[in-house]
C-alpha cells in the first residue's frame, strides 16, 4: 500500500529505514514529548511492532519519503492504541519526523492522505489524535487538519505515572463527512 501526495509518500517500511528511524528515535529533539529517546533495540522493536500492525489491521503508520529530499523523513498514519482510556477503543493518526524535516508541512501533507486512507478505503467514522499539552507542533498540525478539541476530553496518559510531566495529554477528534451527513 502506497499513498501518494505532492510532495510525500508513504510506503511500506524498508530494512534500510531501520539506521535513520534509530537516528531519529535517538533525538532529543524528536523524542521531547515522549517518555524518553529509544535504543537502538528498542527502535528496531518498534519497527517490528507497526508492521505487524498492519498484518493485524489492513493499516498502519507508514514510512515516509520525500522524492528528492529524502528515502526516509519518519512516519505518518493510522494506529490502534494499546492503552485504555474512555475515548478508547478507537483509531488515532500519528505522526513523528526527523528534525531537520521540520517546518515544511510534510507532518500536515502525510496526515491528509493518511486521513483520507482511513475514511474513505479503510471506512472510519472517526480519527483521533493525542499529544501531551505541551506539544505545541503537532497540536498545530492537528488544527490544520480541522481536528476539534474539547478541554472535556483531555486525559491523563494511563501508561505514565501520576505527576510525570507528560502525563495530561489533549485529545483532537475528527469525523468522517460521511458520518457526518447521515
Amino acid at each position: 500500500m502506497i499513498l501518494k501526495g505532492a510532495r510525500v509518500v508513504l510506503r511500506p517500511w524498508r530494512d534500510e529505514d531501520r539506521g535513520p528511524f534509530a537516528a531519529m528515535n535517538a533525538d532529543e529533539r524528536v523524542m521531547a514529548f515522549f517518555p524518553r529517546p529509544l535504543d537502538r533495540v528498542e527502535s528496531d522493536a518498534l519497527v517490528d511492532i507497526i508492521r505487524e500492525h498492519f498484518a493485524e489491521h489492513g493499516f498502519g503508520l507508514w514510512a515516509v519519503e520525500v522524492p528528492g529530499v529524502a528515502p526516509f523523513v519518519g512516519f505518518t498514519g493510522l494506529a490502534v492504541p494499546r492503552f485504555n482510556a474512555a475515548f478508547t477503543p478507537c483509531v488515532e493518526i500519528a505522526w513523528r519526523l526527523a528534525a531537520e524535516h521540520w517546518g515544511k508541512g510534510y507532518a500536515t501533507e502525510s496526515a491528509r492522505l493518511a486521513l483520507a486512507y482511513g475514511f474513505e478505503t479503510v471506512g472510519l467514522r472517526e480519527i483521533v489524535s493525542f499529544t501531551t499539552v505541551a506539544n505545541r507542533r503537532s497540536s498545530a498540525v492537528m488544527k490544520r487538519l480541522g481536528m476539534s478539541h474539547d478541554p472535556a476530553d483531555d486525559f491523563d496518559h494511563p501508561d505514565l505515572p501520576a505527576g510525570h510531566p507528560l502525563r495530561r495529554h489533549v485529545l483532537y477528534r475528527l469525523e468522517s463527512t460521511r458520518s457526518q451527513s447521515r
